[in-house]
């Protein structure tokens, strides 16, 4: 009997038609809604003449982009060239799903348990109207924020955290306790980046952020406001979530330190 070989694919989406990544059968009145998951076990299972389960390295919401998720299945043919999968599943997969890469890993490998740490990156426009193209794939301020003050705030973000405060209502995690290695705020033409990266991320976390640091910078507060915010442990003091439009999954790390998995 052939052993089934485990391969990873790195990939890209636009999140903006998807109810994020996970597949989920019975959300609409107990039909299907379309999701990355399912799209992509569609072409797997076109190529394989069966059905071929993918586990993803983690779940992204309704309107969140990916330029790096990683996922793993395995293979019941072995038929296929490994490096063939990504121009196999490009032919079958809908234009705002890309693969990018594909490469044998071993057995025990697991898209999500194997992760050491994910980055995200979120996008801020300011300083006018974005461009059409651009418009989609970012949260347009009405403001120009200090990135002085917003890194000052983002400073408080590092080591081991208690992120309580900005899980959203129906994140089900036994611990609310990250491990954050960094998050930071750069410029980029008339954009500004949040990036942020840790060993995992409760529901809705970077949002939350984003739109509380955006919303206190506004406010004049400082950080030491943002410090007492975050160990308050509550909720209710954190701002508004920012929209999912400007998220991105950035990528996914295998290797490094491993701070727990989730």
């Amino acid at each position: 009997m052939m052993n089934k070989r485990n391969i990873l694919l790195r990939l890209s989406y636009d999140g903006t038609n998807f109810c994020g990544w996970q597949r989920q059968d019975r959300a609409d009145q107990g039909k299907p809604v379309r999701t990355v998951q399912a799209e992509l076990e569609r072409a797997l299972e076109k190529l394989h003449h069966e059905p071929t389960p993918v586990s993803g390295s983690g779940r992204t919401d309704s309107g969140v982009h990916a330029a790096g998720q990683a996922a793993n299945f395995f293979s019941p043919v072995d038929s296929i060239p490994v490096e063939n999968y990504i121009s196999a599943l490009n032919n079958l997969l809908p234009a705002d799903i890309r693969v990018h890469q594909s490469v044998l890993v071993p057995p025990d490998f697991h898209a999500r348990f194997s992760t050491i740490a994910r980055t995200y990156r979120y996008f801020l426009h300011y300083n006018g109207v974005p461009s059409a193209y651009e418009a989609p794939y970012v949260w347009t301020l009405r403001h120009c924020p200090d990135i002085r003050t917003l890194n000052s705030m983002a400073s408080c973000l590092s080591g081991e955290t208690d992120c309580t405060t900005f899980a959203a209502a129906g994140d089900v995690s036994q611990s609310k306790r990250r491990y954050i290695e960094m998050a930071a705020f750069f410029p980029q033409g008339n954009r500004l980046v949040f990036e942020i990266r840790a060993n995992a991320f409760l529901w809705k976390m970077v949002r939350s952020l984003v739109g509380t640091l955006v919303d206190f910078e506004n406010e004049g507060r400082n950080a030491a406001f943002f410090r007492e915010t975050l160990e308050a442990c509550d909720r209710s003091r954190a701002g508004s979530t920012a929209p999912a439009q400007g998220l991105f999954l950035w990528y996914v790390n295998y290797e490094g330190i491993n701070r727990g998995k989730v």
